[in-house]
């Protein structure tokens, strides 16, 4: 078959979406022919390419063809739409003219969706939607807009490209009860995870760069990964300040959109420090750096946002604190499996505790990250990409 693949962010684009895109299109490239159609690099790219209209690149069964679009900064707003409207209003007219046999889009744009679903209409090809993050959900629990008539009209739109789908791939249980609550029959939804590459081995906490990033704290509550609108960020911060005498440090290796108002909230509070990204190389011993992972996401945003940092936590054998409600993805699986615990994301008071318990208790701690191992294998990102696989050639031959 021949698959065209809708994202704006592919390498050297460093997004999670952009990661993804990649390792979808390698997987489907082992059996078929992939045209990915991305924009210039913008999202923190490791190399920035000079204008130009229309550039192509082959590489074995992938082409990846990247149209003009802006390159402004993503952390400044007007210039991510601006980004975002470049690249549809060249996109669209080239992927009508390629002849694909099925139409898979992702989510960046966040309107992405409903660009695919247009062009699978008219070019007369199935459409496969893999759903990242669940907009405009995701824009409005965030807060980054507020209900109006056009985030209305956002959502019939969005409503309409699902259920034109042959497929809706999505992260995780919860986001697939948000979907078939939107309408979709759930033969038609696929939970395949974004998986991990199991290591064979896994670095010690007395590694040097595990030193360094644990900041001189006995205890440390650790969280790696990218400081989004989703997650409950002024509740950690509080239950930071309640463990400031308990030798518990909360590390954030990261950036993100709201790090300044994260700094804010823990302005003052010496039990929280801020850590710029580490070099690949360095994932595992960030990994291996925290005795207690923190994923979470807020009240309002299960099933809307499915954190991807859970599985190389279980793949390094670490155990998960999960700050989300009750039916996130997350908590189901913690509590399934006793790979750490959950916590109430608006309850600071209750996470403290949870926290100085563990801390107390080395025995447990490390009977939760020997879980943690031992299902990460569940998750193995081989397997998940088959899956996916299988979900696009079921499509085709339809």
């Amino acid at each position: 078959m021949h698959i065209l693949l809708l994202n704006e962010y592919y390498p050297p684009d460093i997004s999670a979406t952009a990661k993804m895109a990649a390792m979808v299109a390698e997987a489907l490239a082992e059996r078929h022919r992939v045209t990915v159609l991305a924009g210039r690099p913008s999202y923190d790219p490791s190399e920035r390419h000079p204008y130009y209209f229309l550039r192509r690149e082959v590489h074995g069964n992938i082409t990846v063809e990247r149209v003009g679009s802006t390159t402004y900064p993503r952390f400044r707003m007007r210039g991510r739409v601006s980004n975002y409207l470049t690249y549809v209003s060249l996109a669209v007219p080239r992927a009508l003219a390629i002849r694909a046999d099925v139409v898979l889009a992702m989510t960046d744009p966040p309107f992405a969706g409903i660009v695919g679903a247009m062009v699978a209409k008219l070019t007369g090809r199935p459409f496969v939607y893999n759903i990242r993050d669940l907009y405009p959900d995701m824009a409005l629990g965030g807060g980054i807009v507020r209900p109006s008539r056009w985030v209305d009209g956002w959502e019939n739109m969005h409503r309409r490209a699902l259920r034109h789908a042959a497929r809706v791939i999505v992260l995780g249980e919860d986001m697939r009860d948000r979907i078939v609550a939107k309408g979709v029959d759930p033969a038609r939804v696929a939970v395949v995870r974004d998986g991990v590459a199991l290591p064979e081995t896994v670095p010690p906490a007395t590694d040097p760069v595990a030193q360094e990033i644990r900041c001189g704290f006995p205890f440390v509550l650790l969280h790696a990964g990218n400081l989004g609108f989703y997650g409950a960020w002024d509740t950690l911060t509080r239950a930071a300040r309640l463990l400031q005498s308990d030798g518990v440090g909360l590390v954030f290796v990261g950036d993100g959109a709201v790090r300044p108002q994260i700094e804010a909230s823990a302005a003052g509070c010496t039990a929280v420090r801020f850590l710029p990204f580490r070099p690949p190389q360095q994932i595992p011993c960030v990994l291996a750096a925290g005795d207690l992972h923190v994923v979470t996401v807020k009240r309002g945003l299960e099933g809307v946002v499915v954190p991807s940092k859970l599985y190389p936590i279980l793949a390094a054998g670490r155990p998960v604190l999960a700050v989300a409600p009750e039916h996130s993805d997350v908590v189901r699986i913690v509590r399934r499996t006793g790979c750490g615990i959950a916590a109430d994301p608006d309850d600071p008071e209750g996470i403290a505790e949870a926290v100085r318990v563990l801390a107390r208790d080395p025995a447990q701690l490390a009977h939760m990250g020997r879980r943690a191992r031992e299902i990460a294998g569940t998750y193995d990102r081989v397997t998940q990409l088959k899956i996916f696989m299988e979900t696009i050639e079921e499509v085709g031959k339809r």
